[in-house]
């Protein structure tokens, strides 16, 4: 599977892992655990069984117009075999249109049809994941003092800088921020 995703600015990737961290510190569910070097704070826009070259293409022409506006906006809990815990990313138009063009890329090239409908932009919920756990290990946690920083506002409000493709196959990334081709 690959996946097409946005990349946060030096400032807010550290805000981020600093919550990894004091998650894992509290020894609960953390992307902090995941010593993989590809992983990084990063927001899911589409995803697909390949990403042919002409997407790719398409893909760094429509991040053009990276950096854009990027606002955090508390927390989300996803429920199911295994809850996420994750900062909500609120969608302003740009992200919403940006969003909305990389899935119909994606959709429009990929050959089987199968694309993770929780990415359609009718379901969307943008998001940055905190943790993944079996749902016991949260018990009736308050995460909400974990994403306080001294500088709230430098934390909730950044930009998104660049857009990569991961290939869950091989494990790793790829570039797709504009560039020379």
């Amino acid at each position: 599977m690959h996946s097409v995703e946005l990349l946060p600015d030096e400032a807010t990737d550290r805000a981020v892992r600093d919550v990894w961290r004091r998650l894992a510190d509290l020894g609960l569910p953390s992307q902090a655990t995941h010593q993989h070097p590809t992983n990084r704070p990063h927001l899911t826009l589409a995803t697909a069984d390949a990403l042919p070259v002409e997407v790719h293409v398409q893909l760094r022409r429509t991040f053009a117009g990276l950096p854009v506006p990027l606002r955090l906006d508390g927390l989300l809990r996803f429920s199911g075999r295994t809850q996420v815990l994750a900062w909500a990313v609120r969608p302003d138009d740009v992200l919403l249109n940006l969003h909305r063009t990389v899935w119909r890329i994606v959709a429009e090239a990929s050959p089987s049809g199968r694309l993770n409908p929780l990415l359609d932009p009718v379901r969307w919920v943008p998001h940055i994941t905190l943790g993944r756990g079996r749902p016991t290990a949260w018990g009736a946690l308050d995460a909400g003092p974990l994403v306080v920083t001294a500088d709230a506002s430098a934390s909730s409000r950044g930009r998104w800088t660049e857009a990569r493709y991961y290939d869950s196959l091989t494990r790793t990334t790829g570039c797709l921020s504009p560039g020379p081709e």
